[in-house]
């Protein structure tokens, strides 16, 4: 019964194709697109180098190049932040090169949002710290005291204060207090994140992060960005919340695991119906690392390029890249400084 019902919103895409048109791209002579690279600066600068986007001064050389990076920059390593300035820094360059840099959204950056901050390397907080990081540590916890009092007595009824103010310190290293806040829904790199798109199309390629379920497939592109944006911008973590969604584009696993156990539809169909949906050729997703390179797979409907950049995985440094029509992976060599 789910795989005839599936055939039948086969169909019905059949009249929605292009549902997204308002916020594609069009198709460039040259795409580059780069999965996830959770802090790993040096690796990033290798890749951005040896595809030709940046030169030594590692200002844009990509001319009209689109550059497509399908997001979890942040956590794992140290150096997200360094990233995202670069990419921003590129974005502006590009912008007058007749280039241009998309960046999507990851869960990854969508966790930070909502203050789930599991992965976040120790580099991460230390990079926001500076002088006035002590002082506003101290400001934030007498502004919060009776709320951390009460949650670490949770844990220990017997707990004095200043045995509680010297866990709480330890909890909060230098730096953490100014990244939680640009981090925030109202933050800086909060309100960056909201402004992501979380399924972008350029030529006939379309680009999420994870991937596009079934049960977001007949929603329009720009439904989808627009649920994503609010999502990011109240912060919720409601685990149905596009954001937080398991079948979401920014979590789905599904076209890359799935084989249509438990009713849902195969890998191959789900693919077909999206792509059908959005009138495009190939959808390039990260999320899911394959640590010896770019994978097409589904006659190359299906590019995965999230390949294990950071260090913090060890895998290869690698990226596709779409000229005309035709999809090519590439790798380089990760320097040693």
């Amino acid at each position: 019964m789910v795989r005839r019902l599936f055939v039948v919103l086969a169909a019905l895409l059949a009249s929605m194709a292009g549902a997204g048109q308002a916020v594609s791209q069009p198709a460039p002579a040259r795409i580059v697109a780069v999965g996830d690279l959770h802090g790993d600066y040096a690796a990033w600068i290798d890749i951005a180098k040896a595809a030709g986007l940046v030169g030594s001064n590692l200002r844009w050389t990509g001319g009209k190049t689109v550059l497509v990076q399908t997001g979890d920059i942040t956590d794992r390593g140290p150096d997200s932040l360094k990233i995202i300035r670069h990419l921003q820094q590129l974005q502006r360059q590009a912008r007058s090169a007749g280039g241009k840099v998309i960046i999507v959204l990851g869960n990854h950056e969508a966790m930070q949002v909502t203050g789930d901050l599991r992965y976040v390397h120790a580099g991460e907080y230390a990079a926001f710290a500076d002088r006035q990081s002590e002082r506003r540590r101290d400001q934030a916890y007498e502004a919060n005291k009776a709320a951390i009092e009460a949650y670490f007595r949770t844990k220990d009824a017997t707990l004095s204060p200043a045995a509680i103010k010297a866990l709480w310190i330890a909890e909060t290293p230098l730096g953490k207090v100014e990244h939680n806040t640009a981090w925030g829904p109202n933050g800086e790199l909060g309100k960056w994140a909201a402004s992501l798109p979380a399924v972008a199309k350029v030529g006939n390629t379309l680009f999420a992060h994870g991937g596009i379920s079934a049960n977001y497939a007949l929603v329009p592109m720009s439904e989808v960005n627009r649920r994503a944006h609010v999502a990011l911008e109240t912060g919720t973590s409601d685990r149905s919340a596009i954001i937080n969604d398991e079948f979401g584009p920014l979590w789905y696993r599904g076209l890359v695991t799935g084989t249509g156990a438990g009713g849902r539809p195969t890998a191959a169909n789900e693919l077909a119906v999206a792509l059908k949906a959005y009138g495009a050729k190939r959808l390039v997703v990260g999320h899911t690392p394959s640590l010896k390179g770019v994978v097409i797979d589904f006659d190359g409907q299906l590019v995965r390029i999230d390949t294990g950049i950071s260090r913090a995985y060890g895998g290869v440094l690698g990226w596709a890249e779409i000229v005309g029509d035709q999809v090519i992976p590439k790798v380089t060599n990760r320097s040693t400084s």
